[in-house]
């Protein structure tokens, strides 16, 4: 409001504030104190209140009045997640569950940092007499250092040094000197931190999802690796010393293991879900193809990776007021003054670039005769230089922390700055850093380098199960690990960004928490449960969340699973699909596991009586055969049966609702489901029902179970053609190779015939050129489906090199190998 404007009537801003809403007001019945909500003297002058578009409308009208916004949620500048997520103090999963108060994580990582103030005990209560693990020191690490929020701290390298005698380890204690352990920790359960920031990237109050849950650490992750023996005493001591939840963000790349009991995740935790204790694990960054999961047992929680609605940026501001904006994470000094613009074309003239001093560079990559890597390096190495902007296509996120001052730009937004500087006498610009852009839409997308399913091994059961924030989360870092280099120079800092699916896991760890605490005797299924039925699918512009690494394309199921991660739905579901011990172990027997291997998994004597591929879970996947050879009529049937239990506070009915899938028929029985009490069980068949072959590669749909009332609980239907349903198999290669060269690559190929694994040695030989390869699999009976991934390692006239991934799926077929060619 216009201050001059006041009435000399008026006593007080505040009175001709109330006068002015009472003659807008709709409701004269309404006391104008239920609507004012704050009058405002300094930082601006006006008033903030509670009006329905009309009376808005009758405000602009008003003597005085200069301007209004909507009251939007201010963010915090992990600083920013929670809100993403939902979470408030004034309700929801929050209050609820008195922020995790009395529940205990377990993180088996690489070790905390515990003066980092997300490890501060300040509002915490006393430790729960059940816990029963204790803080073992070490070098530098005293057990004095645990508190009522950091309740426990080991450390386990024995396995390490079996393997490596004559390793030195500086470390040896709880101690996280990497910075991993440190980040997923705080994600999960960090305490309260004021004034969080990256050298001023978002910041704000930093805190974990569950942040009054208490934290139990497990060193494991020792030079970014760790053995199974060290991970597997881990969680032996961690489910003897009663954490309710694990976070593990680690996992092992398929290779040549081939039952889940040659997995140490999977097989450890399925012991801690005998007992009770909710399991996160990040799913794998090896996206974006299909088959790609690390992390699939059923009783695990398999989380996907997505962005969320923040930009971390820098800003290039013209002399004639143009404004081009980019992502940056770049943590050194800047003037932000006004320099002059000069463009340097290719920037492969190192003389002439280390002539030019106190101005910004700006360099056009073609990515054919000229390498970003190449301009980079020209850059660096002219120290006058005030700072650079290099436009290119290239993927630069590795760039983000580089060691000067740069923007990076595509073609569109480049051409504007060389347009700029051929129109311009004298041109100029500003550069800045450190800028924090909240809103971004459309927000979630799911990131390409998380791995997506289904996963190879357990192919019955969709994974991942969740989508939750992974890429660049703001946590809590050692201070023994440098953040970043600049000009040489190591830099450290007390919170650090990070991007990944170990990212995204303890997000859902902290979720976990908070159900645990307001159902505290729900199994580790009922919880997953709750957190995939209650997902959402839907991005913050109300679209199906895209996929990055499929071209911003829908996401499917094997994507992003249920959806994205919700909290405060999370905590009241309605409907839960609850799991036992017993449900997986026929799961077991029905993939034709033997007694031995079933027995290694359990630790029980199993006589396979019965046998079910059919879970009970909120998800559903079919396999057709894609392959587009002799047409059939025949038609495939997969049925599903489902057992729901009612979580509610009593009686209550859900009707379903059914999305249609394409080339299939989908039926269900029945449609209704009503529940007389709380904790009844009602029982429905999904049936799809579809030709042999279909088109496309993957048909999704939903089944939701809308209560009377007002709650929906949503399962995920995938149908996933690409392979078929009784043989599945997948490998990755990876070389790095002179450019016209023939390779062999000698792999190990997991098949399932019938449910029965088998494994296979396929040697397959490749003819690499410049632009092409050949393929010739030496297998017979199989066939190949395959592409390459090249990534420029070095390029220069007499050295072309390429690294060389070779993904390849086989379906066991009566053709033999084809020969492919294809375009490098």
């Amino acid at each position: 409001m216009d201050k001059s404007a006041i009435p000399k009537a008026f006593p007080t801003h505040h009175s001709w504030f109330e006068s002015t809403l009472s003659a807008i007001s709709e409701n004269s019945q309404l006391p104008i104190s239920s609507k004012l909500i704050h009058t405002y003297t300094n930082s601006i002058h006006g008033f903030s209140a509670v009006l329905t578009p009309s009376e808005l409308e009758a405000l602009k009208n008003s003597p005085g009045y200069v301007h209004s916004t909507p009251d939007r949620l201010l963010h915090p500048h992990t600083t920013h997640t929670p809100e993403f997520l939902g979470l408030s103090p004034t309700f929801g999963a929050w209050p609820a569950s008195s922020y995790g108060e009395g529940v205990i994580i377990g993180v088996v990582d690489s070790g905390v940092w515990p003066e980092s103030e997300s490890f501060s005990d300040k509002g915490m209560t006393n430790i729960p007499s059940r816990w029963k693990g204790k803080c073992e020191s070490g070098q530098i690490f005293n057990s004095s250092l645990c508190n009522k929020k950091l309740i426990g701290a080991r450390f386990f390298n024995k396995g390490l040094r079996a393997n490596f005698p004559e390793i030195n380890i500086t470390t040896d204690s709880p101690r996280d000197d990497e910075g991993h352990g440190t980040h997923t920790a705080s994600t999960a359960a960090g305490n309260f931190v004021k004034g969080a920031s990256y050298f001023g990237y978002a910041a704000g109050t930093a805190r974990g999802i569950a942040p009054r849950a208490r934290l139990a650490i497990y060193k494991t992750l020792w030079g970014n690796s760790v053995y199974s023996s060290d991970l597997l005493a881990a969680v032996d001591e961690a489910i003897e010393d009663g954490v309710d939840i694990l976070s593990i963000s680690i996992g092992f790349n398929l290779g040549k293991e081939i039952f889940l009991a040659d997995d140490a995740i999977a097989l450890s935790t399925f012991a801690a879900m005998e007992r009770g204790i909710f399991v996160a694990t990040s799913a794998g960054n090896n996206g974006r193809l299909h088959g790609t999961i690390n992390n699939g047992a059923p009783w695990l929680a398999s989380v996907g990776a997505g962005t969320v609605d923040r930009k971390l940026e820098g800003a290039l501001t013209l002399g004639n007021g143009t404004r081009i904006s980019f992502e940056s994470l770049y943590a050194g000094n800047f003037s932000a003054l006004e320099l002059p613009l000069v463009f340097m074309g290719k920037c492969n003239k190192v003389k002439s670039i280390s002539k030019i001093k106190n101005k910004i560079v700006v360099c056009r990559s073609d990515g054919q005769n000229t390498f970003l890597e190449d301009q980079i390096e020209a850059i660096k190495s002219a120290k006058s230089i005030s700072g650079a902007m290099f436009i290119t296509n290239d993927s630069w996120e590795d760039y983000y922390h580089y060691t000067f001052s740069a923007a990076f730009v595509d073609l569109e937004e480049g051409q504007k700055v060389i347009d700029y500087i051929k129109k311009t006498k004298k041109p100029k610009a500003i550069l800045e850093f450190r800028k924090t852009v909240l809103g971004l839409k459309p927000a979630p997308k799911v990131d390409r380098y998380s791995s997506r399913g289904p996963y190879v091994i357990s192919p019955y059961v969709v994974k991942p199960d969740i989508l939750a924030p992974g890429s660049s989360i703001l946590a809590s870092w050692s201070r023994i690990s440098s953040v970043v280099d600049v000009q040489s120079k190591p830099l450290f800092s007390d919170f650090k960004f990070a991007s990944g699916t170990s990212m995204a896991a303890p997000h859902v760890s902290g979720v976990a928490a908070l159900i645990k605490a307001v159902h505290p005797n729900w199994s580790p299924a009922a919880i997953r449960s709750a957190i995939m039925t209650t997902a959402n699918p839907l991005d913050n512009t109300k679209s199906p969340i895209k996929d990055i690494g499929n071209y911003d394309h829908e996401a499917s199921p094997l994507d992003i699973g249920a959806g994205f991660v919700d909290p405060n739905k999370a905590i009241d579901p309605g409907l839960i699909y609850d799991a036992s011990t017993e449900d997986y172990i026929k799961l077991l027997c029905a993939m034709n596991y033997t007694a031995k291997q079933i027995q290694a998994v359990t630790k029980s004597n199993h006589k396979c009586v019965e046998k079910s591929l059919d879970l009970n879970y909120p998800s559903f996947i079919a396999y057709f055969n894609n392959y587009d050879g002799q047409e059939s009529d025949e038609k495939v049937v997969w049925e599903f049966r489902r057992t729901v239990t009612n979580v509610g506070k009593g009686p209550s009915s859900y009707t379903a609702k059914l999305t249609a899938m394409s080339g299939l028929k989908v039926t269900l029985e029945p449609k209704k489901l009503v529940f007389k009490r709380k904790n009844e069980k009602q029982s429905y068949k999904l049936t799809l029902v579809g030709p042999r072959y279909l088109e496309e590669e993957v048909v999704q749909g939903y089944l939701t179970w809308a209560e009377d009332s007002e709650k929906s609980v949503k399962g995920v239907t995938s149908v996933s053609i690409f392979l078929d349903n009784n043989i599945m198999g997948m490998f990755t290669e990876s070389h790095t190779v002179d450019l016209t060269t023939f390779i062999e690559c000698d792999v190990f190929v997991t098949l399932r015939l019938n449910g029965v694994p088998w494994l296979l040695s396929v040697v397959v030989k490749l003819l690499i050129t410049a632009s092409s390869f050949e393929v010739e699999p030496s297998g017979k009976d199989l066939f190949c489906h395959m592409s390459l991934i090249t990534e420029a390692v070095k390029r220069d006239k007499d050295l072309a090199k390429c690294k060389v991934v070779v993904y390849l799926c086989v379906k066991f077929g009566v053709l033999p190998f084809p020969k492919l060619t294809g375009i490098i």
